[in-house]
C-alpha cells in the first residue's frame, strides 16, 4: 500500500507561518478588511497576532480558513 500525501495545507504549517504569509501576500490593510480584528487594524505585527490568536479560536478559524482559500488559489494558478 503506498503513502498518499497529505492534502490538508495547514499540515506542519505553525500560526506563525500562517500569519507572515497572510501578511506578506495581503499587507496588513487588505488583511484587516478580510479579517476585521484589531490585531490586524491597529498597529499589526505577527507577535501582537500570534498572541490574540491563540487565545481566541474564532479569529484563529478565519485566519486558517483565509490561508486556505488563498493556499488554493495560488495552487491552482
Amino acid at each position: 500500500m503506498s503513502m498518499i500525501g497529505n492534502k490538508d495545507p495547514l499540515h506542519g504549517k505553525t500560526l506563525e507561518a500562517i500569519v507572515v504569509f497572510l501578511a506578506n501576500h495581503y499587507g496588513w490593510e487588505e488583511l484587516g478588511k478580510r479579517i476585521q480584528i484589531k490585531c490586524f487594524t491597529d498597529n499589526p505585527s505577527v507577535q501582537s497576532s500570534l498572541k490574540f490568536l491563540r487565545k481566541t479560536q474564532w479569529a484563529r478559524t478565519k485566519v486558517e480558513q483565509l490561508y486556505i482559500d488563498s493556499y488554493q488559489n495560488i495552487t491552482t494558478i
